[in-house]
């Protein structure tokens, strides 16, 4: 997988504007000239760009009809070609950002466009372009010595952390939309699809990470909302078999769909079950998925905490469970009432 390292990286140029919400009429403020910033917080200034970004999920610039009807990635295109308009293409990014603000609850705050170069990816040596929205403000306290005793007042600022959203546009790979990392700290939120979907407009890069990330959903949908429509199963077999995909994942280097279908589903009917359930998947949410590919640990590591290997029996009861599950027997008594027999060699 393919890590950005920032070591060298120069922050070049960067712009400031005020963003408020359109829907409320809040306006914005342009800057004319580039943004101050004095010397000693420029390394704390790129922790606070560089920091939140987690170089696992990459994505590119895309558009239903064409790439080039994509605003935001012709603005990152000339201005990689030509810096000189950095100032006047930083305020129409602000501009454009101004317009897809329009719910309710999206919060104004400050948007920094930022230029920076010998950033590395892979190996090479790129220029990127920053684009970082910082909405929450939070109070410091600030103690000042005088000769006699201390002052003490308070501030508002933006926490070191992290920006609220973001994205870096790395230089490469121009023709498919480019290399991005996003950011968005709100993406929980329904007003926050404005910053992904509307605003920048990306999908994936369909990588290692995303074929990982993309099959081990759907091999989890399967498992747990489609499986028991097919099939008589129980809790635990679910379980079981969560735990072997996992494990499938964790231990090849390399994924093979056929390989995979009959180490972890080993019965010819479940087989068919989960080829029919992945190719409608597919086909309904438009995906290109390969039948091998590398294996991600980033997105299994992610992937993983999803995949939920906890019975819960009432509310008196969980087992764990985390392999062989013919140790494991469940069955009823004569009384109706249910259980599960549990066999184990030693206790701790």
């Amino acid at each position: 997988m393919v890590t950005p390292d920032y070591t060298n990286i120069n922050l070049d140029k960067l712009v400031t504007h005020h963003i408020g919400n359109k829907l409320l009429e809040e306006g914005i403020t342009l800057s004319e000239q580039a943004t101050d910033i004095e010397r000693s917080s420029g390394d704390y200034l790129l922790k606070y760009f560089l920091t939140p970004f987690k170089p696992e999920e990459f994505f590119s610039f895309s558009h239903a009809v064409s790439l080039s009807m994509n605003e935001v990635y012709t603005i990152a295109q000339r201005i990689f070609l030509d810096i000189s308009s950095f100032i006047a293409d930083s305020q129409q990014i602000a501009r454009l950002l101004y317009e897809y603000s329009t719910h309710p609850k999206i919060k104004q705050g400050e948007l920094n466009i930022a230029l920076f170069s010998e950033a590395i990816l892979g190996d090479e040596v790129v220029d990127a372009i920053g684009i970082f929205k910082s909405e929450n403000d939070a109070a410091f306290i600030k103690m000042e010595e005088s000769p006699l005793n201390f002052f003490i007042r308070h501030d508002f600022g933006f926490e070191l952390k992290g920006i609220d959203k973001g994205c870096i546009i790395f230089n490469t790979g121009a023709d498919t939309g480019y290399r991005i990392l996003i950011v968005d700290n709100t993406n929980r939120s329904a007003e926050a699809v404005y910053w992904k979907d509307d605003f920048l407009q990306v999908s994936p890069v369909s990588d290692e990470y995303y074929q990982t990330n993309q099959f081990m959903g759907i091999t989890k949908n399967f498992v747990v909302k489609k499986l028991s429509e097919d099939f008589d199963v129980s809790k635990a077999d679910k379980i079981d078999l969560l735990n072997r995909s996992v494990e499938y994942f964790k231990e090849h280097g390399n994924f093979d769909k056929t390989q995979f279908e009959n180490e972890v589903f080993q019965q010819d009917n479940i087989i068919n079950s989960f080829r029919n359930f992945n190719d409608s998947w597919i086909s309904e949410n438009g995906m290109e998925l390969l039948e091998n590919f590398e294996i991600s640990p980033q997105a299994v590591k992610k992937q993983a905490r999803a995949f939920k290997s906890v019975l819960k029996l009432d509310k008196n009861f969980h087992i764990y469970i985390h392999g062989e599950k013919d140790l494991i027997e469940r069955g009823t008594e004569a009384d109706g009432r249910k259980f599960y027999k549990i066999y184990y060699t030693t206790e701790s």
